[in-house]
């Protein structure tokens, strides 16, 4: 049988083997640090032909190409609207 003190030290031997250390918690970091360009009017819906909407959001483009998706419109992509004029001309 163990003595109370084996026991204790037993216990704390076990304690400091499973200890972690952990880093601590990062700095919350906000919009105002890194503005989205994802709520910017810059993106555009475009398909195999042609640019179909330009100057939206991107849940504004997300949206659209949604619904031209139910509307069995194939080649649909969001793309920013820089490159939907690259892609036109």
């Amino acid at each position: 049988m163990k003595t109370k003190k084996e026991e204790i030290q037993e216990s704390d031997e076990a304690a400091i083997a499973q200890s972690v250390e952990i880093a601590p918690a990062a700095k919350a970091v906000s919009d105002e640090d890194f503005p989205s360009e994802l709520g910017e009017p810059r993106w555009a819906v475009v398909s195999f032909e042609n640019c179909i909407e330009a100057g939206l959001t991107y849940d504004e483009a997300a949206q659209k190409l949604r619904k031209l998706a139910a509307e069995d419109i194939s080649g649909l992509c969001i793309v920013t609207d820089e490159a939907a004029y690259r892609i036109m001309n």
